[in-house]
């Protein structure tokens, strides 16, 4: 069996990118064929196709995407848990050999029974295609490493991905106060109606003090950054006495000193943190799933394209205009 997708076969813009017929077989021990009928665009396919990921991308015919969901058309020896018909979402999980390898942007992809969710019979495949990456992400850091929690003040950057709207939902459900910072004033309406008790513009030049100015000149007990470079010490001075410093990107993608404001902890953060721990994982779905259906976390879709305009999705991604996910959608 072929299946339409998503290749390049040299690292450079949204150009590189093109469509082709892949034979994929069946499903081996472990694994599972699945129809994708959507797949959620991060920045790190982004980083990858331009040659800026932490691992390389392996070419020609490298593969993107990590989270997509769709139906089990056929399970190989050995799956167990889930049967033809399922409907299901899938997730980035560890020793997957990286995107490039399987990656799922595509009609079809054969990967590991373990990287499946069961997606609830109310959630449609564009919101199982947007949810869990994010939700997942933004969990793990504040609520497994940070400890977030009633009255805490959070400062998120980069406030209007969607891992940053994940983390303003997460932390106004547990009675925080989540401060949104965003490069310029051009999104703060839809900052503040998405959860945010305040919008920091960064490009002002006083996102310290304003931060200071907002906890009593006390500073936030957490800050979540996914923009790293040589601006994180500046934002390490809006970390409150014991507070913690998460970082979980490089969106400046020039060197990261490491802040020298002592005492301060920093914690390098990955989303495999949460996959490691059987029951860390299990607390998050839980968490993520009473979240949804209580209304408290859903996955904001900026825009929707279809397969055949992956390159348009790309160039949309680029222009950093979006709020929220974007997902594209796959007509069978």
């Amino acid at each position: 069996m072929k299946a339409r997708t998503v290749l390049f076969d040299e690292l450079g813009g949204p150009e590189v990118l093109y469509l082709a017929d892949v034979e994929i077989g069946d499903p081996g021990p472990g694994e599972v064929r699945v129809r994708i009928d959507a797949f959620g665009l991060n920045r790190g396919e982004v980083l990858l196709r331009t040659g800026r990921y932490y691992y390389d991308a392996v070419l020609p015919g490298s593969r993107l995407g990590t989270e997509a969901a769709g139906v089990v058309e056929a399970v190989g020896p050995g799956v167990t848990d889930y049967a033809e018909g399922d409907a299901v979402s899938i997730v980035a999980k560890p020793n997957d050999d990286g995107m490039s390898v399987h990656g799922v942007h595509a009609d079809r992809a054969i990967v590991a029974a373990k990287r499946l969710i069961r997606r609830p019979e109310h959630m449609d495949a564009v919101t199982g295609a947007a949810l869990w990456v994010p939700a997942f992400t933004s969990y793990g850091a504040l609520v497994e490493v940070g400890r977030l929690g009633p009255g805490d003040v959070v400062v998120i950057t980069a406030a209007s991905s969607s891992v940053g709207l994940a983390a303003i939902q997460l932390a106004a459900h547990l009675g925080a106060t989540p401060i949104a910072v965003t490069r310029t004033g051009a999104k703060t309406d839809r900052l503040l109606t998405a959860g945010a008790a305040q919008v920091i513009t960064a490009d002002d030049g006083d996102l310290v003090k304003h931060v200071h100015a907002s906890t009593g000149d006390r500073g936030a007990r957490l800050v979540f950054d996914s923009v790293a470079g040589p601006g994180l010490p500046d934002l390490a001075a809006a970390v409150a006495p014991d507070g913690l410093l998460i970082v979980y990107g490089s969106l400046d993608g020039r060197p990261t000193p490491l802040p020298m404001r002592w005492p301060i902890n920093v914690y390098g953060y990955a989303v495999f943190h949460l996959f490691a721990d059987e029951e860390r994982l299990r607390r998050a779905e839980t968490f993520i799933a009473d979240g949804l259906r209580a209304g408290a976390l859903t996955p904001v879709i900026d825009r929707t394209f279809d397969l055949t305009d992956i390159v348009e999705a790309h160039r949309y991604m680029e222009s950093n205009t979006q709020v929220g996910k974007i997902v594209v959608t796959v007509q069978h």
